[in-house]
């Protein structure tokens, strides 16, 4: 009997180690772990910051060529421009041009501002009476006063105001009232050339202090007409730019 118990018990042993080496072969699988979303505060998730873009550097414009025509008052905005030919308000009594802007040359207008700027030192500015003058506007001038005392004929040869380095000028002062001068514009008398012995002091010295600061910076004054210079730098003509209206 005992030994039939004894029999039974190894058996016994025997199926549990059996039992015990099958579970150890078994693949030892993960927990598995449930995701819970966090509890709702009321605010949105931030949005991703945008990612910077990269500027391009912009080309600085390109600086005008000594010949080229450009507005006076876009790079002298304190000049002082009336137009004399683009009114009435002038010897002939008509309107000569239609444009009321002054245009030079670049390299021109690089000398105003020198000479604007010896002039705002004193507390004055030029004023512009005439500047490029288009060969069809000469020609207008000739047909009311064809007199070459006066008026460049343009059937021998274009006015200096053509070329665009030709300008008449006066002064004004810091509330844009004209000096007192030898003779007002166009005036054909012999008191408004350079001799100066026949008008005020005043005027005389205002015209002397008009003529050194453009002498000192690259102009030649016309002894005829106390309000005319030219650029010391001779351009060609120009026939077929027209200043915009």
């Amino acid at each position: 009997m005992r030994k039939t118990l004894g029999i039974l018990a190894l058996v016994l042993l025997a199926v549990l180690l059996c039992l015990i080496a099958a579970v150890m072969k078994l693949p030892h699988q993960q927990p598995e772990t449930r995701l819970t979303s966090a509890p709702t505060t009321g605010t949105q998730p931030s949005e991703p910051e945008p990612v910077p873009t990269r500027t391009l550097p912009t080309e600085s414009p390109r600086e005008p060529e000594d010949t080229d025509f450009v507005r006076v008052r876009d790079y002298l905005p304190g000049v002082a421009v009336e137009l004399k030919y683009a009114a009435e308000d002038n010897f002939t009594g008509r309107r000569i041009y239609e444009f009321t802007e002054a245009y030079l040359r670049y390299g021109t207008v690089k000398k105003l501002m020198a000479v604007q700027s010896d002039l705002a030192e004193l507390g004055l500015s030029l004023k512009i009476w005439d500047a490029f003058r288009t060969p069809e506007a000469q020609f207008r001038l000739w047909d009311v006063c064809p007199d070459p005392t006066y008026v460049s004929d343009p059937n021998k040869g274009f006015s200096k105001h053509s070329r665009g380095g030709t300008l008449d000028v006066t002064l004004v002062d810091s509330r844009g009232s004209e000096l007192e001068m030898p003779t007002g514009f166009d005036d054909f008398s012999a008191r408004a050339d350079r001799d100066y012995s026949d008008c005020s002091d005043e005027a005389a010295a205002n015209a002397m202090l008009l003529q050194n600061v453009m002498e000192n910076h690259g102009f030649s004054a016309y002894w005829g007409e106390w309000w005319h210079f030219n650029d010391t730098v001779l351009y060609e003509v120009e026939e077929h730019f027209l200043p915009p209206q």
